[in-house]
Parts: structure tokens; sequence; C-alpha cells
């Protein structure tokens, strides 16, 4: 087993299949003469997995597999993977809550799940995208007809950079707090705009998005949330890999919007 690598062209001969395994995910993508074939499957939670392999085999996958067809676009051989931040913003949850003195600050440091987006061929023809783990979903909002569903993941929230595991399907969010209030803040959920957040990779090949700042002045309720423009110094040097998949407003700030803390 080799690791595997994001943004990296793979090549297949027909009859060939590409075999993953990261995260809670199996992946088979297999080439034919005139189609590509893409199935996966779940695995047991391993917290101890920190790499991800693949080889390329000629034996298929267990033949009750669900299995996804795809018409070849073109002739090129070739298979590339692109990770995306989810499409719905997330609701972190510390596993334990982390409370902010009045006029006060942190930054916590948030491994986010990442989508797998497969693309084929000469052109890059997207195929199709899947978390690499079965996101959970919730609803955020005061009633069940004013607010958004959003994906639900817990965090360690950790303060030290060194402290946050590095894995390949994770994406490391800095999250800068700014409690301007003249009382403390308890953090206990946090909704991550993550359709905002472009991915970067730098050269040790760990991923990158920019950093979300958080500034809560008066009521916790309502605050102002602002996207860097680029990374902060400890990322290192940085490519960008994966654009957001919605554009924030010019200089970063989203909105002052009333769900940010739930």
């Amino acid at each position: 087993m080799q690791d595997g690598h994001w943004a990296t062209p793979y090549t297949l001969e027909p009859g060939q299949t590409q075999y993953h395994e990261l995260s809670h995910t199996r992946i088979w993508i297999t080439l034919l003469d005139q189609e590509w074939l893409i199935r996966y499957q779940r695995m047991p939670e391993d917290d101890n997995q920190e790499r991800w392999q693949q080889r390329v085999t000629h034996t298929l996958p267990d033949a009750d597999l669900e299995v996804q067809r795809f018409v070849r676009p073109d002739d090129g051989c070739q298979v590339c993977y692109l990770p995306a931040m989810s499409s719905l913003a997330t609701v972190i949850r510390p596993y334990q809550p982390l409370t902010i003195p009045a006029e006060s600050e942190c930054t916590i440091y948030v491994g986010t799940l990442l989508w797998m987006r497969i693309q084929v061929g000469t052109k890059g023809t997207h195929l199709m995208e899947l978390p690499l783990a079965d996101p959970s979903l919730t609803w955020v909002g005061r009633t069940t007809m004013e607010g958004e569903l959003c994906y639900s993941a817990a965090t360690f929230a950790r303060l030290v950079l060194e402290a946050v595991p590095k894995r390949p399907w994770r994406a490391i969010t800095p999250v800068r707090i700014v409690n301007e209030r003249q009382e403390p803040l308890l953090l206990e959920r946090f909704n991550l705009p993550t359709p905002l957040l472009s991915l970067h990779r730098n050269d040790k090949g760990q991923l990158w998005t920019p950093r979300v700042t958080v500034t809560c002045e008066t009521d916790m309720n309502s605050a102002r949330l602002k996207i860097d423009q680029s990374l902060i110094a400890a990322a290192g040097q940085c490519e960008l890999i994966s654009p957001a998949r919605e554009q924030t407003a010019r200089g970063g700030l989203v909105r002052a919007y009333d769900r940010i803390f739930g």
C-alpha cells in the first residue's frame, strides 16, 4: 500500500481498480473500456489511523457492494481526487465547553472532515463527490420554520496547534474568538461557515483553510464573522487546491447574524 495524495493524477489501464482506505471509508475506482465504476464502503472508526493508503489491483471488491456507473467521457485514463469542504455550515461542538473571560480572546484549531471529489479523463470531468465519513445533521434556528440545516461535528477545540492531529482527510481551520463583552463567553457550540472556506496545501501535504474571526460585542446571539483573505503564518507556504463553494463579501466580512453560537 502506498500513500494517497490530493490533486495528483493517477493513471489506470482498462480492467484495473484503484483501492483507497482513508478516514472511515473504503473506495474502489474501476476503469473499463467504456465506463468508470465507483464503489465505497464505510469502515469502523479507528482513531489511530493517520495514513491515506491506496493501491492498484485487478481484483474487484465484494459483488454485494452497490456500484455507481459513469459513461467514460473521453479516452483519458487519469483519475484525480480533490478535497472539498462541506456544502452546509458545520456546527462545531467542543467535547468540553470553553469559557473565554471578559475582554479576552483565543484561537482554537478545528480539524474539519472533508468531502472527496472524483474527476477523470483528460478534461478532469467531475463524476461525483462523497463525504469521507457519514455526517450528522442538525437544525440551527429559533423555530422549526426559521433557521438552517447544518452538519454537526464534535471537536477537542485545541488551543495549541502542535496538539492537532494532522490527517489528510481533515483541514485545519484556525478560529479566533474575540469576546468584547463585560462578562465571560461560554463556548458550547459554534457555527463554522464551511461553504465559504477555501482549501490550501502546504509543503508537508497538510490542508488548511483561512482563519475565521468571530467578534462578540454585546449579546451572544449576535456576532460579527470575518474570513481572512490569506492563511496564518503557521500554515507555511501553501498553494490553493480547492476554491470555496461560495464567495464571501469583499474584505472577507460575511455578515452579522444571530446563529454563530447556535
